[in-house]
Protein backbone atom coordinates (compact mmCIF):
# COMPACT_ATOMS: atom_id res chain seq x y z
CA UNK A 1 0.00 0.00 0.00
CA UNK A 2 1.48 3.54 -0.82
CA UNK A 3 1.93 5.53 2.28
CA UNK A 4 0.71 9.16 1.43
CA UNK A 5 2.12 12.40 3.05
CA UNK A 6 0.21 15.24 3.80
CA UNK A 7 1.28 18.16 1.70
CA UNK A 8 2.77 20.88 3.87
CA UNK A 9 4.76 22.28 0.85
CA UNK A 10 5.91 22.04 -3.05
CA UNK A 11 9.10 20.01 -2.54
CA UNK A 12 11.35 20.01 -5.22
CA UNK A 13 12.87 16.82 -5.32
CA UNK A 14 16.07 15.48 -7.36
CA UNK A 15 17.04 12.04 -8.19
CA UNK A 16 20.54 10.86 -9.31
CA UNK A 17 19.47 7.79 -11.47
CA UNK A 18 22.53 5.92 -10.83
CA UNK A 19 23.16 1.84 -10.63
CA UNK A 20 21.73 0.71 -14.33
CA UNK A 21 25.02 -0.51 -15.56
CA UNK A 22 26.04 -2.55 -12.49
CA UNK A 23 22.48 -3.58 -12.10
CA UNK A 24 22.77 -5.46 -15.75
CA UNK A 25 26.49 -6.49 -15.09
CA UNK A 26 25.43 -8.19 -11.96
CA UNK A 27 23.03 -10.44 -13.35
CA UNK A 28 25.12 -11.74 -16.49
CA UNK A 29 22.75 -9.12 -18.39
CA UNK A 30 24.38 -6.09 -20.79
CA UNK A 31 24.30 -2.50 -19.36
CA UNK A 32 21.67 -1.41 -21.99
CA UNK A 33 19.16 -4.05 -20.39
CA UNK A 34 19.69 -2.14 -17.21
CA UNK A 35 18.97 1.27 -18.64
CA UNK A 36 15.47 -0.28 -20.11
CA UNK A 37 14.65 -1.64 -16.42
CA UNK A 38 15.77 2.26 -15.44
CA UNK A 39 12.51 3.46 -17.61
CA UNK A 40 10.27 1.23 -15.60
CA UNK A 41 11.68 2.79 -12.41
CA UNK A 42 10.38 6.21 -13.84
CA UNK A 43 7.71 5.74 -14.42
CA UNK A 44 7.34 4.23 -11.02
CA UNK A 45 8.76 7.01 -9.55
CA UNK A 46 6.99 9.91 -11.13
CA UNK A 47 3.46 8.15 -10.64
CA UNK A 48 4.55 7.53 -6.95
CA UNK A 49 5.64 11.38 -6.42
CA UNK A 50 2.46 12.56 -7.74
CA UNK A 51 0.39 10.02 -5.22
CA UNK A 52 2.62 10.42 -1.73
CA UNK A 53 1.54 14.42 -2.01
CA UNK A 54 3.89 17.53 -1.26
CA UNK A 55 6.27 17.07 -3.92
CA UNK A 56 5.69 20.15 -6.98
CA UNK A 57 8.68 19.61 -8.83
CA UNK A 58 11.07 16.48 -9.73
CA UNK A 59 14.24 16.59 -11.50
CA UNK A 60 15.69 13.67 -13.07
CA UNK A 61 19.54 13.27 -14.08
CA UNK A 62 18.99 11.10 -17.33
CA UNK A 63 21.87 12.09 -19.46
CA UNK A 64 25.11 13.86 -18.23
CA UNK A 65 27.50 15.81 -20.27
CA UNK A 66 30.26 13.86 -19.00
CA UNK A 67 28.19 10.54 -20.09
CA UNK A 68 28.84 11.25 -23.73
CA UNK A 69 32.40 9.93 -23.10
CA UNK A 70 30.48 6.74 -22.77
CA UNK A 71 30.36 3.84 -25.50
CA UNK A 72 28.74 4.83 -28.62
CA UNK A 73 26.36 1.84 -28.59
CA UNK A 74 25.53 2.55 -24.95
CA UNK A 75 24.85 6.63 -25.78
CA UNK A 76 22.48 5.45 -28.58
CA UNK A 77 20.65 2.86 -26.62
CA UNK A 78 19.99 5.42 -24.10
CA UNK A 79 18.90 8.00 -26.50
CA UNK A 80 16.11 5.73 -28.03
CA UNK A 81 15.02 5.10 -24.56
CA UNK A 82 14.83 8.81 -23.79
CA UNK A 83 12.85 9.27 -27.64
CA UNK A 84 10.62 6.27 -26.67
CA UNK A 85 9.94 7.40 -22.87
CA UNK A 86 8.76 10.97 -24.23
CA UNK A 87 6.74 9.52 -27.03
CA UNK A 88 4.87 7.12 -24.85
CA UNK A 89 4.79 9.35 -21.81
CA UNK A 90 3.61 12.49 -22.83
CA UNK A 91 -0.28 11.88 -23.73
CA UNK A 92 -0.41 9.91 -20.44
CA UNK A 93 1.38 13.17 -18.83
CA UNK A 94 -0.96 15.66 -20.27
CA UNK A 95 -3.96 13.56 -18.63
CA UNK A 96 -2.27 13.06 -15.59
CA UNK A 97 -1.62 16.70 -14.92
CA UNK A 98 2.15 16.31 -15.66
CA UNK A 99 4.26 19.00 -17.41
CA UNK A 100 7.28 17.73 -18.76
CA UNK A 101 10.26 20.13 -19.60
CA UNK A 102 14.03 19.02 -20.91
CA UNK A 103 16.86 21.06 -19.29
CA UNK A 104 20.39 21.02 -20.49
CA UNK A 105 22.23 21.79 -23.49
CA UNK A 106 20.08 20.32 -27.13
CA UNK A 107 22.86 21.48 -29.63
CA UNK A 108 24.37 18.26 -29.51
CA UNK A 109 21.21 16.38 -29.77
CA UNK A 110 20.00 14.02 -32.75
CA UNK A 111 17.14 16.00 -34.66
CA UNK A 112 15.08 13.09 -33.64
CA UNK A 113 15.62 13.06 -30.30
CA UNK A 114 14.55 16.80 -30.16
CA UNK A 115 11.91 16.46 -32.35
CA UNK A 116 10.29 14.44 -29.67
CA UNK A 117 11.34 16.75 -26.88
CA UNK A 118 9.61 19.46 -28.30
CA UNK A 119 6.40 17.67 -28.72
CA UNK A 120 6.16 16.66 -25.26
CA UNK A 121 6.75 20.02 -23.73
CA UNK A 122 4.53 21.27 -26.15
CA UNK A 123 2.34 18.58 -25.42
CA UNK A 124 2.20 19.05 -21.84
CA UNK A 125 2.62 22.75 -21.77
CA UNK A 126 -0.40 23.57 -19.94
CA UNK A 127 -0.78 20.34 -17.76
CA UNK A 128 -0.27 21.42 -13.80
CA UNK A 129 0.30 20.87 -10.93
CA UNK A 130 3.17 18.62 -10.98
CA UNK A 131 6.16 19.81 -12.89
CA UNK A 132 8.70 16.85 -14.45
CA UNK A 133 12.14 17.95 -15.46
CA UNK A 134 14.55 15.72 -16.99
CA UNK A 135 18.20 16.55 -17.28
CA UNK A 136 19.66 15.64 -20.95
CA UNK A 137 23.13 16.39 -21.77
CA UNK A 138 23.61 18.85 -18.36
CA UNK A 139 26.42 19.63 -16.38
CA UNK A 140 25.58 22.12 -13.67
CA UNK A 141 29.50 23.32 -13.92
CA UNK A 142 28.78 24.64 -17.49
CA UNK A 143 25.50 25.82 -17.18
CA UNK A 144 26.92 28.59 -14.14
CA UNK A 145 29.84 29.68 -16.44
CA UNK A 146 27.24 30.03 -19.09
CA UNK A 147 25.05 31.86 -16.66
CA UNK A 148 27.48 33.92 -15.64
CA UNK A 149 29.24 35.24 -18.69
CA UNK A 150 25.54 36.24 -19.48
CA UNK A 151 25.54 38.70 -16.30
CA UNK A 152 25.77 42.76 -16.56
CA UNK A 153 29.33 43.82 -16.55
CA UNK A 154 28.54 47.05 -15.18
CA UNK A 155 26.50 47.13 -12.00
CA UNK A 156 25.15 44.98 -8.97
CA UNK A 157 24.16 41.28 -9.49
CA UNK A 158 21.99 39.11 -7.27
CA UNK A 159 21.60 35.59 -6.87
CA UNK A 160 17.94 36.12 -8.37
CA UNK A 161 19.81 37.65 -11.81
CA UNK A 162 22.20 34.23 -11.89
CA UNK A 163 19.60 31.74 -10.70
CA UNK A 164 17.27 33.89 -13.86
CA UNK A 165 19.98 32.99 -16.40
CA UNK A 166 20.23 29.57 -15.12
CA UNK A 167 16.59 28.80 -16.21
CA UNK A 168 16.82 30.58 -19.67
CA UNK A 169 19.81 28.57 -20.61
CA UNK A 170 18.51 25.58 -19.48
CA UNK A 171 15.49 26.13 -22.13
CA UNK A 172 12.81 25.89 -18.67
CA UNK A 173 11.02 29.22 -18.77
CA UNK A 174 10.30 29.86 -15.28
CA UNK A 175 12.89 28.97 -12.99
CA UNK A 176 12.61 26.14 -10.93
CA UNK A 177 12.72 26.26 -6.72
CA UNK A 178 15.48 25.41 -4.96
CA UNK A 179 16.15 21.70 -4.76
CA UNK A 180 14.75 20.42 -0.88
CA UNK A 181 15.89 16.96 -1.14
CA UNK A 182 18.05 15.62 -3.55
CA UNK A 183 18.57 11.37 -3.77
CA UNK A 184 20.94 9.71 -5.29
CA UNK A 185 20.40 5.59 -6.03
CA UNK A 186 23.55 3.36 -6.24
CA UNK A 187 25.51 3.61 -3.47
CA UNK A 188 27.53 6.46 -4.40
CA UNK A 189 27.67 9.16 -2.21
CA UNK A 190 28.58 12.03 -4.59
CA UNK A 191 26.95 15.07 -6.97
CA UNK A 192 28.23 14.68 -10.28
CA UNK A 193 27.74 17.94 -11.46
CA UNK A 194 23.95 18.04 -10.82
CA UNK A 195 22.12 21.17 -9.84
CA UNK A 196 24.95 22.39 -7.67
CA UNK A 197 23.66 26.03 -7.38
CA UNK A 198 19.66 24.75 -7.14
CA UNK A 199 20.80 22.39 -4.31
CA UNK A 200 22.91 24.48 -1.63
CA UNK A 201 20.76 23.69 0.78
CA UNK A 202 19.12 20.71 -0.30
CA UNK A 203 18.90 17.29 1.91
CA UNK A 204 21.03 14.96 0.82
CA UNK A 205 19.86 11.08 1.11
CA UNK A 206 22.08 8.49 -0.64
CA UNK A 207 20.25 5.02 -0.62
CA UNK A 208 22.54 1.44 -1.58
CA UNK A 209 19.15 0.50 -4.10
CA UNK A 210 20.07 0.37 -7.47
CA UNK A 211 17.80 2.50 -9.63
CA UNK A 212 16.13 -0.06 -11.53
CA UNK A 213 15.09 -1.69 -8.30
CA UNK A 214 13.82 1.92 -6.66
CA UNK A 215 10.07 2.42 -6.25
CA UNK A 216 7.51 4.29 -4.47
CA UNK A 217 8.54 2.42 -1.08
CA UNK A 218 11.94 4.23 -1.42
CA UNK A 219 10.87 7.45 -2.54
CA UNK A 220 8.65 7.23 0.67
CA UNK A 221 11.64 6.22 2.91
CA UNK A 222 13.27 9.44 1.97
CA UNK A 223 10.77 11.46 2.08
CA UNK A 224 10.52 10.23 5.77
CA UNK A 225 14.02 11.05 5.97
CA UNK A 226 13.97 14.24 4.91
CA UNK A 227 11.14 15.13 7.01
CA UNK A 228 12.86 14.15 10.47
CA UNK A 229 15.30 16.08 9.93
CA UNK A 230 15.52 20.71 10.65
CA UNK A 231 16.03 22.62 7.65
CA UNK A 232 17.97 25.53 9.61
CA UNK A 233 19.63 27.47 6.67
CA UNK A 234 22.65 28.76 8.86
CA UNK A 235 20.04 29.94 11.35
CA UNK A 236 20.28 28.62 15.18
CA UNK A 237 17.77 25.83 15.35
CA UNK A 238 14.32 26.95 17.37
CA UNK A 239 14.75 24.02 20.00
CA UNK A 240 18.01 24.93 20.85
CA UNK A 241 17.23 28.96 21.52
CA UNK A 242 14.16 27.69 23.35
CA UNK A 243 16.38 25.60 25.75
CA UNK A 244 19.27 28.32 25.74
CA UNK A 245 20.41 29.49 28.94
CA UNK A 246 19.37 33.19 30.12
CA UNK A 247 22.10 35.21 30.42
CA UNK A 248 22.53 39.35 31.04
CA UNK A 249 23.64 39.30 27.13
CA UNK A 250 20.65 38.04 25.97
CA UNK A 251 18.43 39.95 27.90
CA UNK A 252 20.02 42.88 26.12
CA UNK A 253 19.31 41.70 22.87
CA UNK A 254 16.19 40.84 23.61
CA UNK A 255 15.32 44.34 24.82
CA UNK A 256 16.92 45.58 21.73
CA UNK A 257 15.03 44.09 19.34
CA UNK A 258 11.76 45.00 21.26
Amino acid sequence: MLLSFAPQSSLHVAIIMDGNGRWATSRGLPRTAGHAEGVEAVRRTVEAARELGGIGTLTLFAFSSDNWQRPGVEVRALMRLFRRYLAEEAERCAANGVRITVIGRRDRLSPTVLREIEAAEARTRHASPFRLRLAVDYSARDAILRAAARLPRIGETSREDLTRLLAEDAGDGAAAPDVDLLIRTGGEKRLSDFLLWESAYAELVFTERMWPDFGAADLAEALREFRSRERRFGKVPAAAARLAPETPERRERAAAAR
